[in-house]
């Protein structure tokens, strides 16, 4: 991995955005009763949009009685940034790339936005505004019984 600035006013272009939340999960799966991988995904905008519920159920395609919670970045990936003593060299690893991740996340888009979708098998969209007013982010999946 090259050691390029990550410390820049964000990204220059919607593509190289997707390429820095790639790299910045890549490898991650995020833990619950199962461990799914991120992807990211962008949702194009014409209008800047109200982000609520309404607004992530039709760009998903769910039914309008879908589940939807919104919860704070902070909050969502608390447990997987917080270094605990019990920690392994290689979990203090992981504990730093979610840090990283978080910091990219807040580094490059606004309004930043986490939506849990349905119940027990929960998708997750982590998603905010970019530059170019169009929205990207990153999504994957919880098990919570």
């Amino acid at each position: 991995m090259s050691n390029t600035n990550v410390n820049t006013n964000g990204a220059s272009s919607n593509e190289q955005l997707l390429d820095k939340l790639k790299l910045a999960s890549d490898g991650l799966l995020f833990m619950s009763e199962s461990e799914f991988p991120f992807e990211v995904f962008l949702w194009q905008s014409k209008e800047k949009q109200l982000l609520n519920a309404e607004f992530v159920l039709s760009k998903l395609n769910k039914p309008s009685d879908t589940k939807v919670e919104f919860v704070d970045l902070d909050s969502f990936f608390e447990v997987a940034t917080t270094e605990e003593d019990w920690h392994s060299p290689e979990d203090n690893q992981i504990v730093k790339k979610y840090q990283d991740l978080v910091k990219i996340i807040k580094e490059n888009l606004s309004d930043i936005k986490v939506a849990r979708l349905g119940d027990i098998e929960i998708d997750v969209y982590i998603f905010g505004q970019v530059p170019s007013g169009d929205l990207a982010g990153l999504c994957t999946k919880v098990i919570e019984t």
